[in-house]
């Protein structure tokens, strides 16, 4: 004797070995026997044969048409072997019995199951509803499929237009696109950014980088709303006029100084700083957006400002212009170039001339200076902060030759004249160009934004205000909003206030710097919340900007390699293996590297490049000088 029974939601066969009335000891085709309880056997049967039962009860439920057997069933409850006799006029066989329960439990729409061999027919308003959803996930599946022969075939399909950002950088995997993608890519053995660039989705592959940080960081887009500033006090006018030193590409000046001779022959160094919380102050609507973006976003060839460009306008220290400033003014001793004293003040300032790297490096440099070369504008002025900012440095306990192997590098992107709006796109073109780090206009700038960094963070204690620190000790740098040492500049306490134009913090810091000036009550009380919250917020998106800006970096330096057409290119060990390009910042391991000591030069075969996953392949050719 043979039963037909029901297991895991599916049937299956076997012969009898022993009846215990609650359960049957049976042995399968494969000669597996197992243990069946008796409520779960649907029939007993001996013919057909065991090993050709389950075809065929298959091949006969085939030719049973559902609908027709949707209309012979009874209103109510019933079970497989009552409707069989009625579909088939007569009672029914071992094999129809078994065919007309597989119909019944493979067509859920038309018949609802309610117990061992029992069903109910759907209702003609439910199967309705049930078979027009059937029908559309049908043409969804063959949409679905479409999609895919398309994709496949690197062809973009319709359904795809306005939807890349969210299939590349939030897919949901509950809809047909990704579902076809995610196929494609299977099929073809490629990632969903490189499928979608090979069907030409892609703008660029510059444009992937950026859009996939706007789609996660600006979901709202870069613009920014309407913003009115709100007024402030007539301020004095300062009696100096001030020069900032900047890169050209720079917009927001934030800072600018002056010298003075005083009647006493000491000089008057003044620091001024752009005062855009003289119109933003706290919880207005500038403050709002500054501290939703918390600082500006650079990139190689372009940056997302974190002020609107109207108010960038209104405060940052440009050329020819009288702009409200804070400065502190530092009374210098004319002989030993000692500071004597401190004055800070909010005022306006005449900008006289806004020097600009490219053209100021040529002239004011270490050499020109040795030489005693003075004849180009600011240069007297610039030769005595030289002097300053070196007794400055001397004090800190700092070497002037911590930044003599340090390197800075500039990418000058060229777009094509020829793309849309002059855009960035695959023919732009890149430059690299290198600056010596600790240059005396580096450092003139360096030493002055520490000297009142370091001193506006004093006062602000010494007056009892909270601000928002730098500090680092035992190597580790972090933001608080206790006054600490920063072990790494040799100086007290540390705060970032010099860069109000570009970093929230450093707005936040004014605010409270200016309050003190006045006498007034600070904007932040301490242990005020919002402080804690900009802390946390800005070190958490600083390092996202950051890390965001050295990817792009690393992009334009591989397309660097392209557009030159490197074929080999030489390296620097760093370590393992591990090696930086000589002339650009790329750095990326090299497999075939050799055990070789760190700071080796070796020569390597430029492989492929791949601008999506910004990885390259190279192949060690040659050790060009073994480090000791």
């Amino acid at each position: 004797m043979n039963i037909l029974y029901e297991e895991d939601g599916s049937f299956k066969v076997g012969s009898i070995m022993a009846d215990n009335t609650t359960s049957l000891q049976i042995e399968s085709l494969s000669g597996k026997r197992s243990k069946v309880k008796a409520a779960n056997v649907m029939l007993r049967f001996t013919q057909p044969a065991l090993a050709e039962f389950m075809a065929q009860a298959d091949t006969l439920a085939e030719t049973i048409e559902v609908d027709f057997l949707w209309e012979c069933c009874p209103p109510d409850e019933f079970g497989s072997e009552q409707i069989a006799a009625e579909y088939f006029g007569h009672a029914p066989t071992s094999l129809e019995a078994a065919a007309t329960l597989i119909r019944l439990h493979g067509a859920p729409i038309y018949f609802h199951k309610k117990g061992k061999g029992r069903y109910r027919a759907a209702p003609p308003e439910v199967r309705k509803a049930a078979l027009a959803g059937a029908e559309k996930k049908r043409q969804q599946l063959a949409l679905q499929a479409s999609m895919t022969e398309q994709l496949t075939r690197f062809e973009l399909p319709a359904g795809f237009t306005g939807q890349i950002d969210y299939l590349l950088y939030k897919p949901d995997r509950n809809t047909i696109e990704v579902k076809a993608l995610e196929a494609a890519c299977a099929a073809t053995h490629l990632s969903s950014a490189h499928l979608l660039h090979r069907c030409g989705a892609l703008p660029s592959t510059q444009d992937y980088h950026l859009q996939k940080f706007l789609f996660e960081h600006f979901p709202k887009g870069t613009g920014f709303p309407r913003v009115e500033l709100s007024a402030w006090d007539e301020l004095p006018l300062a009696t100096a006029s001030a020069f900032s030193i900047d890169d050209a590409t720079t917009t927001e000046i934030d800072d600018a100084f002056s010298v003075e001779k005083l009647a006493n022959g000491n000089w008057r160094i003044g620091v001024h700083i752009a005062a855009p919380a003289l119109g933003m102050p706290r919880d207005s609507d500038g403050d709002k957006i500054a501290s939703q973006r918390l600082s500006t976003v650079y990139m190689p060839g372009a940056k997302i400002t974190m002020l609107p460009d109207s108010v960038v306008q209104a405060f940052t220290l440009c050329a020819d212009r009288v702009c409200p400033a804070l400065s502190m003014y530092n009374e210098i001793d004319a002989e030993t170039l000692a500071i004597l004293g401190h004055e800070s003040r909010v005022e306006r300032i005449h900008i006289a001339a806004n020097l600009r790297h490219d053209t100021l490096e040529p002239l004011f440099n270490e050499e020109t200076l040795a030489a005693g070369k003075l004849d180009y504008p600011y240069a007297h002025e610039l030769a005595l902060l030289w002097k300053l900012v070196q007794k400055l440095e001397e004090g800190r306990g700092k070497s002037s030759d911590n930044n003599a192997q340090q390197v800075d590098y500039n990418f000058h992107i060229e777009n094509d004249p020829a793309s849309e709006n002059g855009g960035v796109d695959e023919n732009s073109r890149v430059s690299i160009t290198q600056r010596r780090r600790g240059s005396p206009i580096d450092k003139v700038v360096s030493e002055l934004m520490i000297l009142v960094n370091s001193e506006w963070g004093k006062h602000l204690v010494e007056h009892g205000f909270a601000g928002i620190y730098r500090t680092q000790q035992n190597g580790k740098v972090k933001m608080s909003t206790v006054a600490a040492p920063h072990q790494g500049l040799g100086v007290a306490q540390y705060m970032w206030s010099s860069s109000p134009l570009r970093r929230y913090v450093d707005m936040v810091n004014q605010r409270q710097i200016i309050a003190m000036l006045r006498d007034g009550e600070p904007a932040y009380p301490k242990n005020d919340p919002a402080l804690y919250a900009t802390m946390r917020d800005f070190d958490t998106m600083y390092t996202v900007y950051g890390e965001f800006q050295k990817g792009m970096e690393r992009y334009w330096c591989l397309r660097w390699l392209l557009q030159e057409k490197a074929e080999q290119v030489e390296a620097v060990v760093l370590r393992e293996n591990l090696v930086k390009l000589t002339g650009i910042p790329l750095v990326f391991r090299v497999p075939s590297l050799p055990e070789l000591p760190a700071n080796t030069r070796v020569q390597l075969a430029v492989g492929e490049i791949d601008l999506l996953d910004l990885d390259i392949q190279s192949r060690f050719v040659a050790a060009i000088e073994v480090a000791a």
